[in-house]
């Protein structure tokens, strides 16, 4: 009987694999998302109630900052590294360019594998495609499902780079292959069911898993056809009177029901509570020029490519049971690289930011506690190409130059009048308490009830100078410098490099800094496009062109070879 007891005893207190005890990470990427479209900030047009439940339960990270651009925004989260150290700091990588995000650079994948994790990318990776050895599966991820190169149509799953004349290529892939069993569904339903579906399949006794859900919304596709959304979802929001911005609110739509599929997914799998949840966007978005969604960063100064704050600030929040303020906004000036080294802190994985060169932070405990005393500099970009630097220094922000010849220097995007919100804002914290995301968090949290919707929106919601414009310095960067107080001017109004601040303390200081890390930088990894890319020549497939066309050589060689030892033997026989 005693030795009955004492097996049921043993079973009952047995350890469970390491992996079981380490959290999950979750992070959902959206793409050219603008800072104001998230309803959390304050805007009525269209509610994403999923994500502002995250972020009402969870912490917002007010002042995260990322790369202006998709590759250098990625490059930044996935190496812990400002883009200029990796090369990666001009533009974006093109699908018919042959260069990608450096072999020798470990990125967060690599880490968190080599520490026992599961490591998954479902949807986008754009940074590198023209070899095999560029790609997810060689750069620590044991799983993508999803596609290689900058976008893709949202049904066929095509890109058609016109600026080149290239034929439409096909690029959605599992792992290396190709998989066109899909073809007609629509891209953020499917990269949120294979979560999904990844979540509920997933061994977690056996390893922890690490999921980056990077998904193609709210970014356009291809020219002819840019913004694509389900037709009964933009009948949702048949009150929007710009027929492109309700083709946007939809596709953001979609994007809200995929965080709450997510999260749910987690809840019923019961591994909520042991997840960290991370939600931000990659960069700015385009409200016009290239690749334009209409996306708002109002009332932020430029957008998507630009050195404002509309282009580098993103609208993010995390939630994870660790975090002992949660239901609060957090002032601390973060770094999209940053993220490195603090997941990994926060999971127990220790990292020599020394060695590996990091330039992100670990800001784990002051994320943890809440506390906001780290005066965090930023080298947004020096860009030799488009002649501009942009960095900043606690509240202080610095900029010399800008991009496409000030065509985004202004404030592009503004709020519309109250005749055209959506209906749901009347009944506001009604429909984000009736989410199951808010229930599956708020159920979990230390503090359940002292989250307050209507004073973490109000305090969300960035306020410019309010101020006579005469009284303003326009900024002029193709000119002359500029200097920002970004504490007490976020929408970058007043210039206050003059004659009394450009031999300030402060700004010869930033001079200098910038001086220095200039010295550091990686040469550009920018190619240009490689015509042999050419979809049409590989069965219409974006691939590793490259890669295929040196085997093909080599086949080639190899034959000849082979016929050259033929004639020769044939040679020998005859004379024989």
């Amino acid at each position: 009987m005693w030795k009955f007891l004492v097996i049921i005893l043993s079973l009952l207190t047995k350890e469970r694999p390491a992996g079981a005890t380490k959290p999950n990470i979750v992070i959902i990427i959206s793409d050219d998302m603008g800072f104001d479209d998230v309803s959390f900030r304050g805007s009525n047009e269209f509610l994403t109630p999923n994500i502002d439940a995250l972020a009402y339960n969870g912490v917002i990270l007010n002042n995260l900052y990322t790369p202006a651009m998709c590759t250098p925004s990625r490059a930044a989260l996935l190496t812990g590294k400002y883009p200029i150290n990796t090369g990666m700091q001009h533009y974006v990588l093109v699908n018919d360019q042959p260069w990608s995000l450096p072999v020798n650079e470990t990125t967060m994948a690599v880490i968190f594998q080599e520490h026992g994790y599961y490591t998954s990318l479902i949807g986008k990776w754009h940074l590198g495609m023209s070899r095999k050895v560029y790609t997810p599966t060689f750069r620590g991820f044991d799983y993508h499902y999803g596609y290689l190169g900058s976008y893709v149509d949202y049904y066929d799953h095509t890109l058609l780079q016109r600026s080149e004349n290239y034929s439409r290529g096909h690029d959605f892939r599992l792992n290396l292959d190709s998989i066109h069993d899909q073809t007609g569904a629509y891209v953020t339903d499917l990269l949120t069911e294979a979560s999904v579906n990844l979540i509920k399949r997933h061994d977690y006794d056996a390893k922890p898993l690490f999921l980056m859900l990077s998904h193609l919304a709210p970014h356009s596709a291809n020219e002819e056809d840019p913004l694509q959304a389900h037709d009964l979802e933009i009948e949702k929001f048949s009150y929007i009177k710009n027929p492109q911005r309700r083709i946007y609110a939809a596709m953001m739509s979609a994007l809200d029901n995929s965080v709450g599929q997510v999260i749910g997914a987690l809840a019923d799998m019961e591994v909520l509570k042991n997840t960290i949840v991370l939600f931000l966007s990659d960069n700015g978005g385009p409200t016009t020029g290239l690749h334009a969604n209409t996306a708002s960063n109002y009332p932020l100064r430029g957008q998507k490519n630009s050195p404002w704050e509309g282009g580098l600030r993103s609208s993010a929040a995390i939630w994870s049971t660790q975090l002992e303020k949660l239901g609060s906004i957090w002032q601390q000036t973060f770094y999209i690289a940053d993220f490195l080294p603090t997941l990994a802190s926060a999971v127990g994985i220790y990292l020599d930011i020394g060695s590996l060169k990091l330039d992100g932070l670990n800001l784990w405990s002051a994320l943890k506690y809440g506390y906001e005393r780290v005066e965090r500099e930023i080298l947004h970009n020096i860009d030799d190409i488009d002649n501009y630097v942009s960095y900043s220094k606690g509240k202080w922000k610095f900029i010399n130059g800008t991009t496409q010849e000030g065509k985004y220097d202004d404030w592009l995007s503004e709020r519309i009048d109250s005749s055209s919100w959506d209906p749901r804002s009347l009944n506001y914290e009604e429909i984000i308490r009736n989410t199951t995301v808010w229930q599956n968090l708020h159920y979990l949290n230390i503090s359940p009830s002292v989250v307050n919707i209507t004073k973490l929106r109000q305090a969300a919601s960035v306020k410019c100078l309010e101020k006579d414009p005469a009284l303003l310095q326009a900024c002029e960067p193709l000119k002359g410098p500029c200097l920002f107080d970004l504490d007490n001017d976020p929408c970058e109004q007043n210039n206050l490099y003059d004659e009394q601040h450009k031999n300030s303390k402060i700004v010869l200081e930033m001079l200098e800094r910038v001086d220095i890390l200039r010295q550091q930088v990686h040469p550009m990894n920018n190619k240009p496009g490689d015509r042999r890319c050419d979809p049409i020549n590989y069965n219409n497939e974006w691939t590793w062109w490259e890669d295929i066309l040196e085997n093909g050589a080599t086949e080639l060689a190899s034959f000849a070879n082979n016929l050259k030892l033929l004639f020769v033997l044939s040679t020998l026989a005859l004379l024989r």
